[in-house]
């Protein structure tokens, strides 16, 4: 079997593709996080969301690059529940930031960088990753995540630090009260999913200089925490993919202007880089 499936996995969503000879098929899931999901509730997933959209159960190589897969345990349990459905094919589970790196630098040296609901970064030697800065999770890290920049708006909504104009537009669009917004951040399932929702506030009224000091600051956090630790920043391109990396490239230009980093690609997502890697 000449059939490839290639997954490109975050906390939120996962893209697929089916490469059958000349034919490519995407389609799209929720977001397979084994941090977030068990086994089992993976297969369910995949029954549920995938499988009717393929219409096809026999692949050759499966490529899955997801959020959390560096952990072996992780990688495992994605690893079982794809084999539940396809027990013939030949299953590769590696890190996203693997297959950004594969997206974004192909075979050459180069800084890949990860702005979704979540971040990270790595130097890639045009093989494999030799320097990580770690991603601690939207508690602890993901700057310059929406996550993170959704956690920066929130702080500054509860603490009362919007003017009245800001406080309207916000409480008219999102109809959340303070409980409401501690219970889906303490309580609830997929918070960083829930902070990463109000990245789009941040876009639709960047006129507002809060916002934009919010957007600059949160994106700056992750420049100074991550991409300046890198010995080599300053020697080769840096590359970003992800959501809000694509919705916020102005600021990411201005930044690497500001730092002096050779601003490389910026795609919305790896997928397609990942078709040309694996071809």
């Amino acid at each position: 079997m000449d059939t490839k499936l290639i997954a490109d996995s975050g906390a939120t969503k996962t893209e697929w593709c089916l490469l059958q000879k000349r034919r490519v098929r995407k389609f799209l899931t929720q977001g397979m996080s084994p941090y977030f999901l068990t086994t089992e509730q993976m297969i369910k997933l995949l029954s549920k969301e995938l499988l009717p959209e393929m219409k096809v159960r026999k692949v050759g190589r499966i490529y899955f690059y997801g959020t959390g897969c560096a952990n072996p345990k992780n990688a495992l349990s994605v690893k079982k529940a794809l084999a539940f459905h396809f027990p013939e094919s030949k299953i590769t589970v590696r890190h996203d930031l693997l297959g950004a790196a594969h997206a974004l630098c192909g075979h050459e040296k180069g800084i890949a960088c990860i702005l979704g609901t979540g971040s990270n970064s790595c130097y890639y030697n045009g093989k494999r990753i030799v320097m990580n800065s770690p991603g601690l999770g939207f508690i602890l890290g993901d700057e310059g995540s929406g996550a993170y920049l959704g956690k920066k708006l929130i702080q500054h909504y509860l603490y009362n630090q919007f003017d009245a104009g800001l406080k309207k537009k916000f409480e008219k669009k999102y109809k959340l009260s303070p409980a409401d917004i501690l219970e889906n951040v303490y309580k609830k399932p997929f918070p960083n999913r829930f902070l990463a929702g109000f990245a789009r506030f941040i876009a639709e009224e960047r006129r507002h200089p809060l916002i934009e000091e919010i957007l600059y600051s949160g994106l700056e956090d992750f420049f100074t925490t991550h991409l300046l630790r890198y010995p080599k920043v300053l020697q080769v391109p840096v590359h970003f993919t992800g959501s809000v990396a694509f919705g916020f490239q102005d600021v990411l230009q201005q930044l690497c202007k500001k730092f002096n980093i050779r601003l490389g690609k910026i795609v919305q997502a790896p997928m397609e880089g990942l078709i040309q890697f694996h071809k």
